[in-house]
C-alpha cells in the first residue's frame, strides 16, 4: 500500500544526502517534495499541513544545521514525525477484571467486520483469552452463517440466535452467554452503505444495552479519506476507543492510515494486512512508520519466526545444514515454517533496505509457486525425497505429471537443489570465499 509513498520519500531523503551542509532552500525544496507525496498519498490536507510544518520546523533548528550528516537527522524527524501522526506507543485493549470483557465492533458494511471478528477472537487466543463471538448483524444475508463458519475455523463458540431477534436483544444475551463460555465477548454489528441515524441509533441501543469496555471501528484502508470521514462521523455518534484498520496489503495509496488517528483522536488498535486469519496483529506506529521509510520492520519478522519456527526443528536443521546434509523433505519442512510467517511480499516489506531496492522493484512476488514446488515433491516418493540423485527420465515424467507440472519445472527443481548442496558444501569446507551462483554477480 504504501510503495509510492515509500518511493517518493526515499527520493527526498537521497536528494539531501548530496548536501554536506542544508541551507533553509535545501529543506524547503524537500519540504515540498514531502508535502506532494503525502497529498498522492490520500493523506489528509489538514494532516499534511501540520505535519509538514512540524517538520520543517525541527529541521531548520540546530539539531540538523549544525549537524556533520544532517540527511540522517531529517530522516531521524521525518520518521519521529510519522510515529507521532499515527499515534507514539501501542495501544492496547482494555481488560475488565469482571470478565467478560466486551469488544463492540462497528464500521460501514464492506469494511471486513465480521472477517476481522474471527481475526481477533484468534489473536486473543494465542494470548490465552478464551474469546466469544457474538452474531448481532441480522440484516447482511448470510452474515450469521459467515461468523459462524468462521467461528468453527478458530475453534471458537458463537452466539447466534437468529436473524428474526433485536440486535440489541442479541448483543445483551450474548454476553450473558459469554460469561459462561468465555471471559471475552466480541460483538458483530451490522454496517451500512452510509452513516445513517438507524445505523447509529442500532449502536447506541447496543452500547447501552452492554457498556462495553472497548467499542473498534473498523476502516477499510482502501477507501482513503471516505474512510477517514466516516471514522470521525462515527466518532460523533458513538463513544470510540480505537480504530482497527483492514486490507492494509491492498494497491490503495494509504491515506487512510496515516490520516486517521490525526482526524479522529482515536488510536489505531489493530491492522489487518491479508486475506488470511493470521494476517492480522497489533499495530505498532514505529514500525510501520520505519516501512514507510524503507528502513523494513526486523522486529514484526522476528516475532513472527519466533512464533513459526520450532526451536528444536531449527537447532536439528543447523546441525544438517553443517554437514552439508539437506534433502527435499528437510526442503520441505522448512517451506512450511516459511508459510506460517506470511507471504513472500509481506516478509521481503520487513527487510531493511528491501522496499527501496531498485532491482525489485518491478519483481512479483508469486506464492503460487511455492505450491507448485510443494506440489512436486509431494508427487516424489519418500526414498526420492532423501536420494534425488536417483531422479530418472521416467521418474521426471511421473513426478511431473503427478503434480500438474512439466517435465522442464522439474528439471528446474532438480537443478536448484543440486546448487544448493555445492553452495552448502562450500560453507561447510570453509570454503564459501569468491563462491557464486550461476546466474549471480557478485
Amino acid at each position: 500500500m504504501f510503495d509510492a509513498l515509500t518511493d517518493r520519500l526515499q527520493g527526498v531523503m537521497q536528494s539531501l544526502k548530496g548536501h554536506g551542509k542544508l541551507t533553509a532552500e535545501d529543506v524547503d525544496a524537500a519540504m515540498r517534495e514531502i508535502r506532494l507525496a503525502l497529498l498522492e498519498a490520500d493523506v489528509n490536507f489538514k494532516v499534511v499541513r501540520e505535519f509538514v510544518a512540524h517538520v520543517k520546523e525541527r529541521a531548520l533548528g540546530a539539531e540538523v544545521m549544525d549537524s556533520l550528516t544532517p540527511a540522517q537527522q531529517v530522516v531521524k524527524i521525518v520518521n519521529e514525525e510519522l510515529v507521532e501522526l499515527m499515534g507514539s506507543g501501542d495501544s492496547k485493549l482494555a481488560f475488565s477484571g469482571h470478565p467478560p470483557t466486551v469488544i463492540l465492533l462497528a464500521g460501514l458494511q464492506g469494511s471486513g467486520k465480521t472477517t476481522t471478528c474471527a481475526k481477533l477472537a484468534k489473536l486473543l487466543k494465542k494470548d490465552g483469552k478464551s474469546p466469544v463471538l457474538i452474531a448481532a448483524d441480522v440484516y447482511r444475508p448470510a452474515a450469521i452463517d459467515q461468523l459462524q463458519m468462521l467461528g468453527e475455523r478458530v475453534n471458537v463458540p458463537v452466539y447466534a440466535p437468529g436473524a428474526d431477534v433485536d440486535p440489541v436483544d442479541i448483543a445483551r444475551d450474548g454476553v450473558k452467554y459469554a460469561r459462561e463460555h468465555g471471559d471475552v465477548a466480541i460483538i458483530d454489528t451490522a454496517g451500512r452503505l452510509h452513516i445513517d441515524e438507524e445505523l447509529m441509533g442500532e449502536l447506541v441501543g447496543i452500547r447501552d444495552a452492554v457498556k462495553p469496555h472497548n467499542v473498534l471501528l473498523v476502516v477499510d484502508a482502501m477507501t482513503g479519506q471516505d474512510a477517514v470521514n466516516a471514522a470521525d462521523e462515527f466518532r460523533k455518534h458513538v463513544d470510540l476507543d480505537g480504530v482497527v484498520l483492514t486490507k492494509l496489503d491492498g494497491d490503495a495509496r494509504g491515506g487512510a492510515a496515516l490520516s486517521v488517528r490525526a482526524v479522529t483522536g482515536k488510536p489505531i488498535k489493530f491492522a489487518s494486512t491479508g486475506e488470511k486469519l493470521d494476517d492480522f496483529d497489533v499495530f505498532h506506529p514505529d514500525r510501520m512508520a520505519s516501512r514507510i521509510l524503507g528502513m523494513g520492520d526486523v522486529l514484526s519478522l522476528i516475532e513472527k519466526a519466533g512464533e513459526a519456527v520450532d526451536e528444536k526443528q531449527a537447532a536439528q536443521m543447523e546441525a544438517k545444514l553443517r554437514r552439508a546434509e539437506f534433502t527435499f523433505e528437510d526442503f520441505l519442512d522448512q517451506l512450511k515454517q516459511v508459510r506460517k510467517m506470511g507471504s513472500l511480499s509481506s516478509i521481503l516489506g520487513m527487510l531493511p533496505g528491501v522496499p527501496g531496492m531498485k532491482e525489485l522493484k518491478n519483481v512479483q512476488v508469486d506464492d503460487r509457486q511455492l505450491d507448485r514446488i510443494e506440489a512436486m515433491i509431494f508427487s516424489m516418493t519418500p526414498y526420492e525425497r532423501r536420494h534425488p540423485d536417483l531422479i530418472d527420465g521416467s521418474r521426471r515424467r511421473r513426478i511431473a505429471g503427478g503434480s500438474g507440472t512439466s517435465i522442464q519445472d522439474v528439471n528446474q527443481l532438480l537443478k536448484q537443489y543440486r546448487e544448493m548442496q555445492k553452495m552448502l558444501k562450500a560453507f561447510s569446507s570453509g570454503r564459501m570465499k569468491g563462491f557464486r551462483l550461476p546466474g549471480m554477480s557478485g
